[in-house]
């Protein structure tokens, strides 16, 4: 990998790693079905704006139910779920639960595609869920009930990230991948209209949920994706998932620097755990390269 490669890769977790930042600012404020609806419409918007300005023709109207489903799965159901989790969890936290998704990918890939876990991915998976017990239960945050539904909130998006990577997947042959981007936001912003009118806010936002909701939109996803795409054209799907690596560690960063959230014992304990996790789950998919693009697609947050 190049030093410019490199450099987009750390572009990439920075700003899938500051998502959880923003989601846990603008959220409260906004609530988690109207923040996700800014946050994919002002991301289609500039993708397209993008694709206007650069004159790529898109092709989207062919493909406008794939896009549609595509965008609740990997959009705007994980979105929304890490939303409602951050209303009770810390940016961290959420951030490191996110980190399960290559988990999730490759129970779904052995449900759904019959690819049956070796003992990589097997111990990768065991080793996981003890991940997720440390950072769950070994902690000095009382488990309330509505700290523990919000956990599994965040699982639930990550279960939604792996079914989402693997349709991508299947309806993302012979397509751009600006087209695939937008079109999933738009999807998104387009399955999730009628709950955001329920859902809007009474009351006009602070500035720093505005900043957050821009940031979500302009950084975190449309520049996300476009940092992504990039990266699997100029160094390919399985260095790029090594980005699964990198979020988390953002995420607890940018917690703790704006946030001045705590950094507990079983927080640093849990990550490296689940971090192992990934890397044992990534290994085969990595040799082989199929399922680890899936597992890395939902990385953003």
């Amino acid at each position: 990998m190049s030093r410019k490669d490199f450099t987009v890769l750390l572009l990439l977790a920075f700003a899938w790693g500051a998502s959880f930042l923003f989601m846990r600012i603008a959220s409260p404020e906004l609530g988690p079905v109207f923040t996700t609806e800014l946050r994919v419409t002002l991301a289609a918007a500039a993708l397209l704006l993008y694709a206007r300005i650069t004159r790529k023709t898109l092709g989207m109207g062919r493909h406008w139910k794939q896009f549609l489903l595509l965008g609740a799965l990997n959009a705007a159901l994980p979105f929304t779920l890490i939303c409602m989790a951050e209303l009770e969890l810390n940016a961290s936290l959420a951030a490191i639960l996110n980190a399960t998704t290559p988990m999730f990918a490759a129970l779904a890939a052995w449900g759904t595609l019959g690819e049956k876990p070796g003992i990589s991915k097997s111990i990768g998976l065991i080793i996981g869920l003890l991940g997720v017990a440390v950072l769950v239960g070994w902690s000095p945050v009382p488990l309330e009930g509505r700290v523990l539904l919000s956990v599994f909130f965040s699982l639930g998006a990550a279960l939604s990230y792996s079914f989402g990577g693997l349709y991508a997947a299947r309806v993302g042959r012979g397509l751009a991948p600006l087209t695939l981007a937008a079109g999933q936001q738009l999807g998104a912003a387009v399955a999730l209209l009628p709950l955001a009118v329920i859902f809007a806010p009474r009351h006009l936002p602070s500035a720093a949920a505005v900043y957050s909701v821009l940031g979500l939109s302009i950084i975190c996803t449309a520049v996300a994706y476009l940092l992504y795409f990039y990266l699997i054209q100029s160094v390919g799907a399985v260095k790029t998932v090594s980005v699964t690596f990198l979020v988390p560690v953002f995420g607890l960063m940018w917690g703790v620097i704006f946030l001045n959230e705590p950094v507990y014992a079983n927080t640093v304990a849990g990550l490296a755990i689940i971090l192992l996790s990934v890397m044992l789950v990534n290994r085969k998919s990595r040799a082989k390269g199929s399922t680890g693009v899936d597992s890395g697609a939902g990385k953003q947050g």
